[in-house]
């Protein structure tokens, strides 16, 4: 959804906005006032990337509100200017027989092909070679509305290796929940039983490493909860409660409520 408004620019900094447009990855003055402004909100963090390994039909591409479901996080990030998308995937080539490139979104994509499943976390050793700083993940399967500017400025104030994204969940048994002392995460308890004093809160599926934590990556198969226990117990990473939309497409049900409640 965009919206149109008017605004007033000096004629030499309009010069400038005009000579961003190449007619493929700026298409027009709106689309590079637009990356701009992205960018400016981004704060720096620049690079994506987008785990979406699973069964070989591909939940990344289940059609949600008339489009693949990785297109929307595709256009999320690009809202938030992060335009630099690594995709790891067990069927790499079926997405970029899809998405190419990634210029006709605004983005350029970079595809990691698994001959063999890495795990939840696998690809995270391997981007290093993508970027020189800070770098976010999400799952192609989790949609999602977040503040990523927000929870970049909170992850640099915690001066943590590793930011988690968390939201509340009626039934934690089904999920690894979190123990938390403030912003804190102190370790993950396993599908739990439910109870009054069971934590709520579960990994809603988007992340901020940075750099360093790839070398923490062994060269073999290894879930997110091994990586994320092991900062744990480094006391290296912090909770972000997010209060927005955050939908479970992997399953049934969160599918069926995705196509009921999402708008994109």
């Amino acid at each position: 959804m965009v919206e149109r408004i008017t605004i007033t620019i000096k004629k030499d900094v309009l010069r400038r906005v005009d000579s961003m447009i190449d007619g493929r990855e700026i298409r027009n003055r709106s689309h590079a006032i637009e990356s701009l402004l992205a960018k400016s909100m981004s704060g720096g963090l620049e690079t994506a990337l987008i785990m979406a390994g699973g069964q070989p039909a591909g939940k990344a591409l289940v059609p949600v509100a008339g489009r693949p479901a990785l297109e929307h996080h595709i256009d999320m990030l690009r809202s938030h200017g992060i335009t630099n998308i690594v995709i790891a995937s067990d069927y790499a080539e079926k997405i970029r027989q899809y998405f190419g490139s990634g210029r006709a979104y605004g983005v350029e994509i970079t595809y990691l092909a698994e001959d063999k499943p890495l795990g939840s976390a696998g690809a995270i050793g391997t981007m290093g070679d993508y970027t020189d700083g800070s770098f976010l993940m999400v799952n192609a399967d989790t949609l999602m509305d977040p503040n990523i500017h927000e929870i970049y400025e909170f992850h640099k104030k915690q001066r943590k290796l590793a930011t988690v994204m968390l939201t509340t969940t009626e039934d934690p048994s089904h999920f690894g929940v979190v123990k938390m002392r403030g912003n804190q995460i102190l370790r993950f308890e396993e599908k739990p039983r439910l109870s009054a004093d069971v934590s709520r809160l579960v990994n809603a599926g988007l992340c901020i490493f940075d750099k360093k934590v790839c070398s923490m990556v062994p060269k073999r198969k290894i879930m997110i909860e091994e990586l994320f226990n092991r900062l744990c117990r480094q006391g290296q990473l912090s909770g972000f409660i997010h209060d927005g939309i955050a939908l479970d497409i992997g399953t049934k049900e969160g599918y069926e409520r995705a196509v009921r409640e999402w708008k994109g």
